[in-house]
């Protein structure tokens, strides 16, 4: 199997913002306990996303990548290094659901840390969602270990939530 990682290009970006909204949308009504209505899941998505990319796909900081098989882009990786720490943070790591279970997602983790090395980068992090199983064992297998939770607790304040 032959995979590129490679840096997403300006036409890629509108289809990685739908893509994201959508499914961070999702997860943030499923999984920091909030009663959300998904409309207002999706505007805060959006808002997060405005957040770490301002000025669109091109920035300094976060690392946009596609992960592509047979010349079609099967999947994204989105990271953001950290130079003083020598780490890099997954912010998002996703496989085209029709393109999974075909070791897409673990060859594209060894390409990048492949880059990363290169790059004097020597720790990768990321959350996984509680609920996301198959992506917990997707990191266990290639290396990666738990080394904590991530909690919340939702507060009811009158007229907010």
């Amino acid at each position: 199997m032959v995979i590129a990682l490679r840096p997403m290009r300006e036409e890629e970006y509108p289809a990685f913002c739908d893509y994201f909204i959508a499914d961070y949308s999702q997860e943030i009504a499923e999984n920091y306990g909030h009663s959300l209505e998904l409309e207002l899941a999706q505007t805060l998505a959006r808002k997060d996303l405005l957040r770490s990319f301002p000025d669109g796909y091109k920035t300094d900081v976060h690392k946009l990548l596609c992960i592509e098989a047979e010349s079609r882009v099967v999947g994204y990786l989105w990271h953001c290094p950290n130079e003083a720490e020598h780490s890099t943070f997954i912010y998002d790591f996703y496989v085209n659901e029709s393109c999974r279970g075909k070791g897409y997602g673990t060859e594209a983790l060894k390409l990048l840390e492949g880059q990363l090395v290169k790059g004097g980068i020597v720790q990768i992090k990321l959350r996984v969602a509680y609920h996301n199983k198959r992506a917990l064992a997707l990191y266990q297998e290639t290396g990666f270990m738990v080394t904590g939770y991530n909690m919340s607790k939702s507060l009811k304040l009158d007229g907010i939530i």
